[in-house]
């Protein structure tokens, strides 16, 4: 009789072991990594991966109202046995994240954040100034330079990328998150949780991969140059702005219309001037929402399969490629448009040209203020920065027209 109490409760802790996520914490995953089959504990490693990057973004303060619901919904899906992106089987309701992930798979939530974005941008200095559209359009050349070379590894064996595949790793070089969300979630959502973890980090890495090209494409009288005072911008010219480029732009790439639409409707909102209270809580309350729903859904997509493998590394590697061409594209045209002004347009502010705002726009400030200290940049540099925020949804409308 006491054998058998014994063998019971030995049954009953083993069967609660099995039921925690313990047990299957180490559990070996088979992951494919440069042609090499490996079995590694990939949940463990997922979440060391997932602790990394939330200290980064809280002790380094590197991008952390995006970074640290995207570490977390890393590490959520990651805690085995959770389910929280398991979809519905019969009677049986899905987890909380697959039904929050909706609003990627269904392109909801990055056209949001645009709204949100628009409320909260002024186009005064691209209006003021229009050639700045030149800049913001040449760095997205990062864009296209990671497509192309994403399709040239393809086609040596390196690594299998499709068109879809290559443009989407391409987008990152916008250095636009919402962007390279939207263009993924259409193209290789089986993508998302790389490409989404590559261009946040690029973005949060901009004080630092932007300053040495910078440097090293700029001479010091280049970076010398202070730039004439803009001229005032009517309120008319800025309610304008939203209306017109809304009708071109859709009407030249309607697959642009998701993107351009909403941005330039919140900043519609925010330009009219009569609807204070829609503007505050798009620039604000609900940007914020949207943030947290966007970051914590795309890291549920980094599980340990779709992670660890050679296609990452890749993306990885392509994404920083892809952003250092595109600050290197807005640098050699802000050069080629310092030549032709006569000098009077100071280069640095091409690097401002991807669509980090306004992250970009300040580290070419800074730069210029470290050779002159009476420089001020930033105005000028936030017109290309504006300007590349509309480049990066023209180029992934365009490159959705040609894969979708």
């Amino acid at each position: 009789m006491l054998r058998e109490k014994e063998i019971s409760m030995f049954e009953l802790i083993k069967n609660f072991w099995m039921s925690t996520g313990f047990s299957q914490l180490f559990k070996l995953v088979e992951l494919e990594l440069f042609g090499f089959n490996l079995n590694l504990p990939g949940n463990l490693i997922m979440i060391c991966i997932a602790c990394t990057f939330l200290y980064l973004a809280i002790k380094k303060g590197y991008e952390p109202y995006l970074l640290i619901p995207i570490a977390f919904g890393m590490l959520l899906v990651n805690l085995p046995l959770a389910g929280l992106m398991d979809g519905p089987i019969g009677d049986q309701k899905g987890g909380l994240l697959y039904y929050l992930y909706q609003g990627v798979e269904c392109g909801i939530y990055p056209p949001l954040i645009f709204l949100c974005i628009g409320a909260g941008t002024d186009f005064g200095p691209l209006i003021a100034n229009p050639r700045s559209l030149l800049l913001g359009a040449a760095a997205q050349l990062g864009i296209f330079f990671t497509f192309v070379g994403a399709i040239l590894l393809n086609n040596a064996g390196i690594v299998n990328f499709t068109g879809a595949e290559a443009a989407s790793i391409g987008i990152i070089g916008g250095a636009d998150g919402p962007t390279a969300l939207y263009l993924t979630s259409k193209l290789a959502p089986h993508l998302l949780g790389s490409i989404a973890i590559a261009a946040y980090s690029y973005m949060a890495l901009v004080p630092i991969i932007q300053p040495p090209i910078m440097r090293w494409l700029t001479t010091e009288e280049e970076r010398k140059v202070k730039m004439e005072q803009l001229r005032p911008v009517s309120k008319t010219e800025k309610i304008l702005f939203p209306i017109l480029v809304a009708i071109f732009t859709i009407l030249l790439l309607p697959s642009a219309a998701a993107l351009i639409g909403m941005l330039m409707l919140g900043n519609l909102f925010k330009e009219s001037g009569v609807v204070p209270n829609i503007t505050n809580t798009a620039a604000n309350t609900l940007m914020y929402i949207i943030t947290i729903f966007l970051g914590i859904t795309v890291g549920a997509k980094a599980n340990a399969v779709a992670f660890l493998n050679t296609k990452t590394l890749m993306i990885i590697l392509l994404g920083l490629v892809a952003f250092s061409v595109g600050t290197a594209g807005g640098v050699l045209f802000g050069k080629i448009m310092y030549k032709t002004s006569g000098g009077k347009i100071n280069p640095l502010i091409g690097a401002a040209g991807v669509s980090a705002v306004p992250m970009a726009a300040r580290v070419a400030h800074k730069e210029g203020q470290k050779y002159n200290p009476a420089n001020f940049l930033l105005m000028h540099a936030m017109g290309p920065n504006v300007a590349g925020v509309i480049g990066s949804a023209v180029a992934a409308g365009l490159l959705l027209m040609f894969f979708s």
